[in-house]
């Protein structure tokens, strides 16, 4: 089943910045997209996306070491 590609807003809105962040995360290549006369963004691209800017452990880790 094909994924369904979010616009920049939609992205934009889920990770609560604003949508000129989302097309700057694409320019720099940080952010996989397509251009189609405006960019889509597919889940997988942004979940890959997510976890390279992922940072820290939990707090629940630090007390198992």
């Amino acid at each position: 089943m094909q994924e369904e590609p979010l616009t920049v807003d939609e992205v934009a809105k889920q990770l609560r910045v604003s949508p000129e962040t989302v097309r700057a995360w694409i320019r720099s290549g940080e952010l996989e997209a397509i251009n189609v006369g405006k960019y889509l963004i597919y889940p997988s691209a942004l979940e890959d996306f997510k976890e390279r800017r992922r940072t820290g452990r939990k707090r629940d880790d630090k007390q198992d070491s």
